[in-house]
């Protein structure tokens, strides 16, 4: 990861513009050699109808932050990345506050890699695990 974090910050707002990610108002965080941060707020928005976070919301969350941290791999104009497979165990409720999203590399092939995701609540307790594999795909 070479860009500095502010650039990095700066690219993800204008890749993120008019998607689902600015919908969620998913934000970076943080991000190192072998991890990504991303945060979202937990409102009535992202909310299931008995008003706890919706796992479909968390999933997204998850999917965005590991196919960022993928991303930061890439030659981005010769490649993009796709989700291939994603699956989530949730393991607690949350009504309020925000929700952070760390993507760890399990693996970091050049076709494949494989993530490690932990969403957490702010005061770090377990949330939802996730496990995501992505693929890069040349562009043509």
């Amino acid at each position: 990861m070479q860009l500095p974090k502010k650039a990095l910050i700066e690219r993800f707002e204008v890749m993120t513009k008019n998607t689902l990610i600015e919908t969620l108002e998913i934000e970076m965080v943080d991000f190192g050699d072998d991890f990504l941060i991303l945060k979202m707020p937990v409102t009535p928005k992202v909310h299931q109808p008995d008003g706890v976070l919706h796992g479909g919301a968390t999933v997204a969350l998850a999917e965005t932050t590991g196919s960022f941290a993928a991303e930061l791999l890439l030659d981005t104009k010769q490649f993009f990345v796709r989700g291939i497979e994603i699956s989530a165990n949730h393991v607690k409720s949350i009504r309020e506050g925000f929700v952070y999203a760390k993507a760890v590399f399990i693996h970091k092939g050049r076709t494949t890699q494989l993530f490690e995701i932990r969403v957490t609540d702010e005061n770090e307790n377990l949330i939802s695990l996730c496990k995501l594999t992505t693929i890069s795909l040349p562009k043509k």
